[in-house]
């Protein structure tokens, strides 16, 4: 399939939730949702947003940046919230069980730059860039794997 893509536009941080949410309910086990953008675009409350929204029991979502990888159980299956930032190599990247955790969890990874030539071909790339106002965001997905087209149909 070709390179498919579909931009949202979010006027405030609760509409950046809100687009979290309504990708939650759709994702099952073996998607790969990658987050980019710079420092403060909005990964991280995106990834919090979306984990929240399926907790069987409401938990803190903390951001893994040290912790490099957190685990929840969530209605949707088991979820990975990675932050790859201080990684600096993809046998890091290895040692944390993410390339097992690609196939039977879904995976939300922040700085998928790292991965290398662990990414994953058949996962949703959305790009987290400023908008028009201060805590508005645009945000841009990106996919090649067909299943993305029935999984976004109607996103917003």
């Amino acid at each position: 399939m070709t390179r498919c893509s579909q931009v949202l536009s979010l006027d405030h941080p609760d509409a950046t939730a809100a687009a979290a949410q309504s990708l939650a309910a759709t994702l099952d086990a073996g998607d790969v949702v990658l987050l980019e953008g710079d420092v403060g675009a909005g990964k991280t409350h995106f990834a919090r947003s979306l984990i929240q929204s399926i907790l069987i029991t409401p938990e803190d979502v903390p951001s893994p940046t040290f912790t490099l990888v957190q685990t929840y159980e969530t209605t949707r299956g088991e979820v990975w919230h990675a932050d790859l930032y201080r990684l600096t190599d993809v046998l890091e990247i290895e040692e944390l069980g993410l390339a097992q955790a690609f196939e039977g969890a879904i995976c939300l990874i922040e700085w998928p730059d790292r991965l290398g030539a662990l990414r994953p071909a058949s996962a949703l790339t959305l790009t987290l860039t400023a908008g028009a106002s201060e805590d508005a965001r645009v945000l841009t997905a990106n996919w090649h794997d067909e299943k993305w087209v029935s999984k976004l149909a109607g996103w917003s």
